[in-house]
């Protein structure tokens, strides 16, 4: 509710699509995103027209209607606020086209009447009212239908929005532009899902024939998408789904490693879990599969798939790699979203019974548990995590408990069962 009062101060024009979004749950859902209206819009100005002051009393009735999600009564009002348009004060204009189209396109995301013809025509009606808008209603817009299972429909909404042009492009319409088309690629690939599902096994089918449309007019705009930088993983992820079905290996291989190494993208541990993940799909060496995890342990150290990466080096007969998977659990651990998970601490104990075979092993341990040796008790082995795990999971405990010397030899911990009686702490 509070994000009702931040939004329309003064007019800056938004160049991203996140904001534009509407919330995607149902209609009858409890996690609501209202349009933002700044009540300061409700107030009364010292030389106030009557136009002027009708509109601000309508603003406010519908403000009230929204917060308190009377949804008949906010769109009966919302049905003579469009005269809002018809203000010819310039500096407000803009903005005035971009409150009517977030509060409508709201009202009917919640009314339990609306239709996907009063979506269709508030849509229409709000792209033919300015030009600032028109790529992000388009886009919007065919985001709705694609809900609605209309893919065909949403494919054309952003097929007509990128062959738009209005006057000289600036940089910001050109990004809009970009998005457009990469967001039509991705219909592309939905509707080429759609086809690979349900076409029979003819390649000279013309279902099939109009499958393979699909996934050239999908791969060339896509290819063509991913070499601008940026964050692309829902595109990544499809394109190379197509080049995997049609065996195209060593394309989907490149679009991979340029996403993941390319040093003109952001850093994206994404990226690198897509390669890993890829590699491990057509049992690419150990080797390869290494070298991919280690840069993700210094993205991320508690990602999922460190669990992977230190089995990889358990798997080694080479002393450094064994130590070097110690480093790589005890990293997960320092995060308390593994601190109950049975596979991580299995892990751990099997890298110690590695590592009890090597010599000045302990020391090893020492040294590696000796920046944490104040906090780890602590978040690891108190009498009360003893109490929850002998509840909840007797085998962690047993796994942790035999531990618990190895890592903090010097310690005094209560992570016994001595420590806890009738599940209590002591």
């Amino acid at each position: 509710m509070d994000d009702l009062d931040r939004e329309l101060g003064p007019y800056e024009p938004v160049e991203d699509f996140s904001d534009f979004s509407v919330d995607n749950s149902s209609k009858g859902g409890t996690n609501v995103k209202h349009p933002n209206v700044n009540p300061t819009m409700c107030l009364e100005t010292p030389r106030e027209t009557g136009f002027h002051r009708s509109t601000r009393i309508c603003l406010e009735q519908i403000r009230e209607a929204i917060l308190h999600h009377r949804w008949q009564e906010a769109a009966e009002y919302m049905a003579c606020y469009p005269q809002l348009l018809e203000d010819t004060c310039l500096p407000l204009a803009q903005q005035n086209k971009e409150l009517l189209w977030r509060i409508s396109i709201n009202i009917l995301h919640h009314h339990p009447n609306s239709t996907m013809e009063d979506y269709n025509n508030i849509c229409e009606r709000m792209k033919h009212s300015g030009i600032r808008h028109h790529l992000m209603i388009c886009l919007e817009h065919s985001f709705h239908l694609l809900l609605h299972g209309q893919a065909e429909d949403a494919k054309w909404q952003l097929s007509s929005a990128e062959s738009w042009r209005h006057g000289k492009e600036s940089a910001a319409q050109h990004q809009r532009a970009k998005l457009i088309q990469a967001y039509r690629s991705l219909l592309d690939y939905v509707i080429w899902c759609d086809k690979r599902f349900s076409n029979s096994n003819n390649y000279f089918d013309s279902d099939n024939q109009g499958m393979h449309n699909n996934f050239r007019q999908a791969s060339l705009n896509l290819k063509d998408i991913l070499k601008s930088p940026g964050v692309w993983d829902s595109f990544i992820l499809s394109y190379t789904d197509m080049l995997e079905l049609y065996d195209d290996h060593e394309e989907a291989l490149k679009i991979l490693n340029d996403y993941a190494y390319n040093n003109n993208f952001p850093p994206n541990p994404n990226a690198h879990a897509y390669l890993y993940r890829y590699l491990k799909r057509h049992d690419a060496s150990e080797k390869n599969l290494m070298r991919v995890l280690k840069v993700l342990h210094i993205l991320v150290p508690s990602h999922e798939l460190m669990l992977d990466y230190s089995t990889l080096l358990l798997n080694s007969e080479n002393e450094a790699d064994i130590q070097k998977a110690l480093g790589i659990i005890l990293d997960m651990l320092d995060f308390t979203c593994w601190r109950t998970n049975m596979d991580v601490w299995k892990c751990l104990k099997a890298v110690i019974q590695r590592l009890e075979i090597q010599e000045d092993w302990e020391n090893f341990v020492c040294e590696k548990m000796a920046l944490r040796k104040d906090w780890w008790p602590a978040l690891h082995f108190t009498s009360f995590h003893a109490s929850k795990d002998l509840e909840e999971n007797p085998e962690l405990w047993k796994v942790k408990a035999s531990l618990e010397k190895v890592l903090c030899p010097k310690q005094t911990l209560k992570y016994t069962a001595d420590c806890v009686t009738n599940g209590k702490r002591t």
